[in-house]
């Protein structure tokens, strides 16, 4: 300590993600540097820290602390408060780090899954070191977080590493304040680590294990078989990318016709070859967060077409872990003579299609026999199930499309205090939140709630993250629909807390037994408030909201999903819409987009003229049918969706007539729009409606007159861009309001988006979209939970 100063004490908390990234081994060496005595340690709230020496130095250490943080360090809040030197507990004139402290109703954000590290990369691939082609080396700056984190404070007895005794030398480099892995809590060798095997199905026993299983399996890869992977938040199931054979052969094994498949390069270079990276797309793809990054296919790439048919765009990623570069290492030693390594793998979900994604080993071998020829696995136990997540650039920024690993479960922070609340989403690309003061923590994505295993699994999720968070929601929030899995999950909580009430009997969940408020917020306010939140506004002011997707349950009890609304989080009007049409169906016209397209040229007024692709589309015993189910007006749905009539104006134009994914007829029209168009069709306002049928005229007219299907995709961006422009304007007129939100799935496609932004803008609009979450139905729960958590 240094000498000839007075001595002043000082008491520090520090909240943020702030355990798991090597923190408390930061302020250990920043104190040890300064001279200072004290300690430091985790607690359920955070860091702490009392330290002791003269008073310009603890200044300084302050400053340091949030200038010189580790790299994966996120600072939210930082006090220091002067103590009187005598209250400081000083070890024999050190400084240290003592064990952590549970404290009861305590929280803090935990750290994501970060991919692996230059330095751990290094040893990797380093034959001197000890770790070499070690598939499970990390460090304090990567690796597992919370895929692993079973409870708070983050130490290894709280993790899934807790079996795994550390050897001498992993305990030594843990316990070495000069080291990269000084209290790295996953830290592990070949000698005291997690192992890698090989097995195949119906097998019990391991036909390999360590390096020499990874180069079996690369070789079975080469020769076309499909492999089950084991990663760090659940199961992959990869082949070559490049064989047609191969790629065909998971598609249908999988049940997956046409859905996009990620693909994953060894590195930069390799995806240079395959796609157009800008630099934006390059910082985003060897970010610490690793996501599949939509790019532009180059043409004449060796990727397999059946990777993304109809699709412009490929989603890749670079491996994220060490046992991903041992996988996709082009130069490593292959028994196959005259074949090198595939330039990508497919890197898909570990399931059936519309299945959780797999993530124990028994599991595993039971749900994907029959999709996988062989099995890679380890037994590191995976704790929190966690999809790969997917964005893309737009605008020289990011846009989510799924917000899941590397990215959950960091919260958006609020502009204002919420109430404890459980906001359980929407039924497609489901997320759920939970939130408390200032923090909206949204779950990784959770994926379509259809059946009894997603259930499960958001289930699952919830528990862990109310008990993670230390969260005990007064108020449910869920989506007016009432067919919604997650909605009754909602009611189903309500009436089992209000039995328990009546009882006298404990909660048997989290749930704190007051917590009998059930919530129900329509969908489309929800998307405003959504991209509100995330843009930090407080809502003293309501904005026009632009909430455009595929399908939201109505206040009035029809299909919304072309709206216009005056919102702010307590309430929302709504100003304009799309003019109703009558889907034939239900879910079957979505289902089958010719269907929309024969709804709205009867809406129109016009002939189903068999010269069209839609009407030829259709067979011949349907039309009938569905002719009679819209003039009587039974078996039908009403609805103002702007998802249902990209769908229809795909039909009309000859692209698509059924789909097997979402959105598929949407998608592929994007695609097709070309550039250098500026014609525009036209949409007609009359009082709070917005008619369409001046634009299906245009479209079948185009139609007949032989104009290409791009340049109709062109005609009807620019007019949809134009129209959304026109209505803000009289909007404005009528309001006064100068902000405009942009939300819903219809805005995950940027070419829309590229032609609607510059509009407003160029009218004065200050125009927000989403950055931080999904636009389509991942932010539904964001959306409900700040609506909830202010208006009850």
């Amino acid at each position: 300590m240094t000498k000839g100063h007075s001595i002043s004490a000082r008491h520090i908390h520090i909240k943020g993600i702030v355990q798991g990234v090597g923190f408390r081994p930061f302020v250990y060496n920043l104190a040890a540097e300064l001279g200072l005595e004290g300690w430091v340690l985790n607690s359920s709230s955070g860091v702490e820290i009392q330290a002791l020496g003269p008073g310009y130095v603890l200044d300084e250490f302050v400053e340091r602390l949030m200038e010189d943080a580790p790299p994966l360090a996120r600072i939210e809040y930082i006090s220091a408060t002067t103590i009187p030197p005598s209250a400081v507990d000083v070890p024999d004139g050190h400084f240290i780090i003592r064990h952590s402290q549970a404290q009861p109703g305590e929280f803090l954000p935990i750290s994501p899954d970060v991919s692996i590290c230059d330095d751990c990369l290094r040893e990797l691939f380093d034959p001197g070191d000890r770790r070499y082609r070690y598939p499970f080396i990390n460090c304090t700056t990567c690796g597992p977080r919370f895929t692993i984190i079973q409870d708070i404070p983050y130490d290894r007895p709280k993790t899934t590493m807790a079996s795994f005794v550390m050897c001498p030398d992993c305990r030594a480099e843990y316990d070495d304040p000069a080291d990269r892995r000084f209290h790295a809590q996953p830290n592990a060798c070949p000698v005291c680590g997690p192992k890698v095997w090989l097995q195949i199905p119906n097998l019990k026993s391991q036909i390999s294990t360590g390096d020499d299983a990874i180069q079996k399996v690369r070789e079975m890869l080469v020769e076309g078989e499909i492999v089950a992977v084991k990663g760090l938040g659940g199961f992959h199931l990869a082949c070559d990318a490049t064989n047609d054979d191969a790629v065909a052969l998971l598609r249908e094994r999988k049940g997956r016709v046409d859905k996009p498949f990620a693909i994953m390069s060894f590195d930069l270079e390799t995806v240079k070859s395959c796609c157009e990276v800008s630099d934006d797309e390059r910082a985003l793809l060897t970010s610490r967060e690793r996501p599949i990054v939509l790019l532009r296919r180059r043409s004449g790439a060796p990727i397999s077409p059946l990777t993304a048919p109809g699709n412009d765009y490929l989603g890749v990623m670079l491996p994220y872990t060490p046992l991903h570069y041992l996988l996709l290492e082009p130069s490593g030693s292959l028994d196959i003579v005259h074949c090198s390594f595939p330039l990508a793998l497919v890197m898909t979900s570990g399931n059936y299609s519309e299945e959780p994604i797999a993530t124990d080993n028994d599991e595993a071998l039971e749900r994907l026999d029959g999709l996988a020829d062989a099995f890679l696995l380890h037994d590191r136990d995976i704790h929190a199930r966690c999809d790969d997540s997917v964005t893309r650039i737009f605008s020289g920024a990011e846009l989510p499309i799924r917000r899941s690993r590397g990215y959950a479960p960091y919260p958006v922070h609020l502009p204002f205090e919420v109430r404890q609340v459980l906001a359980v989403g929407a039924e497609l690309k489901n997320t759920f939140c939970l939130t408390r003061d200032r923090y909206a923590f949204l779950s990784q994505h959770i994926g379509d709630m259809e059946n009894y295993e997603a259930l499960r699994f958001f289930e699952q999720m919830v528990e862990q993250l109310e008990r993670a968070f230390r969260i005990e929601p007064e108020i449910i929030a869920c989506d007016l629909h009432p067919g919604y899995l997650s909605s009754k999950y909602a009611r189903e909580q309500e009436a089992r807390c209000k039995e328990q009430e009546a009882s006298g009997s404990p909660a048997s969940r989290v749930l704190h037994p007051a917590s009998c408020i059930l919530y129900p917020v329509q969908h489309h306010h929800a998307h405003i408030a959504s991209v509100m939140a995330e843009n930090g506004l407080t809502g003293e002011q309501p904005v026009i909201g632009v909430a455009f997707d595929g399908t939201g349950y109505g206040a009035d009890g029809a299909i919304w999903g072309g709206e216009f609304l005056v919102a702010d989080y307590v309430s929302f009007r709504r100003a304009a819409h799309l003019k109703y049409v009558s889907l034939p169906g239900g879910d079957a016209a979505i289902r089958k987009p010719y269907r929309t397209a024969l709804a709205h040229l009867w809406a129109a007024g016009l002939d189903w003229d068999d010269r069209l692709p839609a009407v030829a589309a259709a067979p011949l015993g349907e039309r009938p049918v569905l002719l009679q189910q819209l003039k009587q007006a039974v078996g039908v749905v009403s609805t103002s969706s702007v998802g249902r009539l990209f769908d229809a104006v795909s039909s009309l134009a000859g692209v698509r007539q059924e789909i097997n994914y979402e959105a598929q007829a949407a998608v592929e029209f994007e695609m097709l729009a070309e550039d250098g168009v500026g014609e525009a069709y036209s949409f007609n306002l009359v009082g709070e409606e917005i008619d369409v049928s001046p634009c299906i005229r245009a479209v079948v007219a185009d139609v007949r007159a032989g104009v290409p299907a791009g340049v109709i995709a062109a005609r009807f961006h620019n007019g949809l861009a134009q129209m959304i422009s026109e209505v803000c304007l009289c909007l404005r007129k009528e309001t006064g309001l100068k902000e405009v939100a942009l939300s819903g799935g219809v805005f995950q496609n940027v070419t829309l988006l590229g032609k609607t932004l510059p509009l407003l803008r160029e009218s004065g609009f200050t125009v927000y979209i989403h950055r931080l979450v999904p636009p389509n139905d991942a932010c539904i729960s964001l959306g409900q939970a700040v609506i909830a958590g202010i208006k009850a």
